[in-house]
């Protein structure tokens, strides 16, 4: 939140909550951060994903925009959408360099708060039980 104001999250307590929710480790632990978020005035959203890498990018984005609206964490507007849409993708690229031709699978957090909008990734990435770990993150500014 920004200095003397306790009302509006900034980019970096909504980034933060995102992260948090793609590292969670249960469906428990996500229930409980989102109560969490909730009274910090941030809404948000986990959902997995998984398979090999470059096909698993347009369902990983996908299944994030999905979970954000039913979710309540974005609206059905054209700009929410592409924020979620832009966001998801640019995180899951940053996977990209250590991520093609092997399969990933891991958790995707959505959050949003006030303008701000955030997606993070935290996935495996490998070859059999040969797994790599990655995590990324990216931000839009969007109205509320």
């Amino acid at each position: 939140m920004r200095r003397g104001d306790t009302t509006r999250p900034d980019n970096l307590s909504v980034s933060r909550a995102a992260a948090r929710l793609a590292l969670s480790a249960s469906r428990e632990e996500e229930a409980e951060l989102k109560r969490t978020f909730a009274r910090e005035g941030i809404r948000a959203v986990a959902v997995d994903f998984g398979g090999e890498f470059y096909p698993t990018i347009a369902k990983a984005i996908e299944r994030a925009i999905v979970a954000a609206k039913r979710e309540g964490v974005i609206s059905d507007t054209h700009l929410h959408l592409g924020a979620v849409a832009g966001a998801a993708r640019e995180a899951m690229g940053q996977l990209g360099s250590r991520a093609l031709g092997l399969n990933v699978g891991g958790k995707i957090g959505v959050a949003k708060g006030g303008e701000h909008l955030a997606v993070a990734v935290f996935s495996a990435v490998g070859l059999l039980h040969l797994d790599d770990v990655g995590i990324s993150l990216a931000h839009r500014a969007v109205p509320e």
